[in-house]
């Protein structure tokens, strides 16, 4: 579904990412793991047309996407929920939602509401409230509620449970195994190793903007390295 390739990209004379080389598989939850300024927000934002890449490919189900726009890359179904949720803090629940749907899906918003509802039962209870004034772990539902919005092929969840209590996190990683049952694939970008590779069928773990370690979960789980690269042991 999604391959890249060589991928390097960065900022201005700073490369970030070197050679990154990623499949994620239809149907499949693809977790990217990484500590703070491995390289995983870059990544992202390559993928999402935020980021020009300078050197590499970036196919979405056999079509090159590295020279888009991110409005057109979100009209293909790759969909991205950003870190830090993003919402719009003075738009309505319901509003955050709807625009959710500006680009694509809005052909079966009414559809598409009902099942943001169904999974996230406190939005549907908040849909006039601003959605400025919902706690942390309401408005990252509101997020992926707008990126569910789009009826994603891709749905690309950046640090999903960043500020969130266990409780909450125990919650959104049942969510995003709820999503895999439902078929939808899924690349999970975070920083929570130990639930992450609970829920994912395969992982990689980025380290200064290259790929350490990479395989099944498992594997990645059962790999020595993986100590080394998250603790420097």
């Amino acid at each position: 579904m999604l391959e890249i390739r060589g991928l390097e990209a960065g900022y201005g004379l700073t490369t970030v990412l070197r050679g990154v080389d990623l499949s994620v598989p239809a149907g499949r939850v693809v977790a990217v793991l990484g500590a703070n300024g491995a390289g995983k927000t870059t990544l992202n934002m390559a993928i999402s047309g935020l980021v020009k890449p300078r050197a590499g490919s970036i196919t979405f189900e056999g079509r090159r996407i590295d020279g888009l726009a991110p409005p057109a890359i979100t009209e293909a179904g790759l969909v991205h929920v950003p870190e830090g949720r993003k919402v719009f803090p003075n738009l309505s629940v319901r509003e955050n939602l709807d625009l959710g749907a500006y680009r694509r899906g809005g052909a079966n918003k009414a559809r598409n509401l009902d099942r943001v509802f169904d999974t996230f039962p406190r939005l549907r209870e908040r849909m006039r409230q601003r959605a400025g004034t919902l706690s942390g772990g309401e408005q990252q539902m509101l997020a992926i509620g707008r990126g569910m919005m789009a009826e994603p092929r891709l749905l690309i969840l950046d640090e999903p449970s960043l500020g969130l209590s266990p409780l909450l996190v125990e919650e959104m990683f049942a969510l995003i195994s709820r999503l895999h049952a439902d078929g939808l694939a899924i690349m999970l970008v975070e920083q929570n190793v130990a639930q992450s590779l609970e829920v994912a069928d395969d992982a990689h773990v980025l380290e200064n903007g290259a790929f350490a370690i990479g395989g099944t979960a498992a594997q990645v789980r059962a790999d020595p390295r993986l100590q080394r690269v998250y603790l420097g042991l």
